[in-house]
């Protein structure tokens, strides 16, 4: 494992919200509905309906911009800005529109989710290289269960008391099912599966089986929604492309935790159950993971507590906890690359 500051120093957890969240391409969310002003790592930015991104920042004097439907505003000296991030107009003062617009940052929509690179500007070379290479070969295990075309069900968001990388590491191992999740583990073995490794891009994951009579991960093991046609039907994948986007691919519908670190020990966590568009009840998908998620959660933050102590020392991984290692070893060459 990471030593202790990794996971409680405030100086580490402000150093990755520069480098590793603002200067690493990071999921947003899905597509927005309308233009939006949120943090991406410690830099503001503004994502509009159309998949683009600015940086929230008013060419004036400097000051965060509010969306106002069909315009982005400047409360404090009333420059306005149109969505696509042209200079609308500037009360009592003549500027030049062309070389007076927001600054734009790259912005990818893969596969519904919208992704963001903070501190870089559009039309240049990306500070974490192309989105292509970032993602690698995560998209062929991603692509056959075309989540584009799956609808949100179901959303619920969660305040855990721990580092983002806490709740990374124990998503990725089932080393600790046997205890603290028994209702995962009678509808899919703790021991199934295996790890993908060395695989081109930023990301880690891996698979697990489903018993004999569980159809999805479920309370009972059934499904009461509409399976996805081209796809596994008997096993789970639990992908996490760095840094905070965690995909949990099933037979019936996809799941994924989002990640954005508050601070160094809290963490929100926003869940989201995507299924096909004319399933209208994912609550047998919700119970579930909702019920997993807060043991899970009570895991975390006990972890934080210990990794916190002057008394932790990191110790040894498991030989199934490979997915972890890899993962630790991504965040290992964010912080080397400093």
């Amino acid at each position: 494992m990471l030593p202790g500051d990794a996971y409680a120093s405030a100086r580490v957890f402000e150093w990755e919200q520069r480098h590793v969240f603002a200067g690493s391409w990071t999921c947003v969310g899905r597509a927005v509905p309308a233009v939006t002003t949120m943090r991406v790592g410690d830099v503001g930015v503004i994502v509009t309906p159309q998949r683009r991104a600015f940086a929230n920042v008013c060419r004036h004097r400097g000051h965060e911009l509010t969306p106002t439907g069909t315009s982005l505003l400047c409360p404090y000296h009333g420059w306005a800005y149109n969505i696509d991030g042209t200079l609308k107009s500037a009360p009592r003062i003549n500027v030049d529109k062309t070389n007076n617009m927001l600054t734009e940052l790259p912005c990818v929509d893969w596969h519904g989710w919208v992704f963001v690179n903070a501190t870089a500007t559009a039309g240049s070379s990306a500070t974490a290289g192309s989105f292509e290479e970032h993602v690698g070969s995560l998209d062929a295990l991603v692509a056959p269960y075309r989540p584009a075309r799956l609808e949100v069900k179901a959303r619920h968001e969660y305040e855990v008391r721990a580092n983002w990388k806490v709740i990374t590491e124990n998503y990725h191992e089932c080393y600790h099912c046997p205890l603290i999740h028994p209702e995962l583990c009678a509808v899919s073995p703790p021991t199934s599966g295996n790890n993908w490794r060395d695989e081109p891009g930023n990301w880690v994951g891996g698979a697990m089986d489903l018993r004999e009579h569980a159809e999805t991960m479920s309370l009972d093991g059934r499904s009461r929604g509409a399976f996805l046609p081209g796809v596994d039907p008997r096993t789970v994948r639990y992908l996490g492309l760095f840094p905070n986007l965690l995909i949990s691919l099933h037979p019936d519908y996809v799941l994924t935790h989002l990640l954005r670190p508050v601070a160094a020990d809290r963490t929100l966590v926003e869940c989201e159950w995507l299924f096909d568009p004319a399933v209208t009840d994912p609550s047998y998908a919700l119970e579930f993971w909702d019920l997993v998620n807060r043991q899970d959660w009570a895991a975390c933050e006990s972890v934080q507590r210990g990794v916190s102590s002057p008394h932790f020392i990191p110790g040894p991984l498991a030989p199934n906890e490979t997915a972890v290692y890899d993962w630790l070893q991504l965040v290992a060459r964010a912080y080397q690359a400093a």
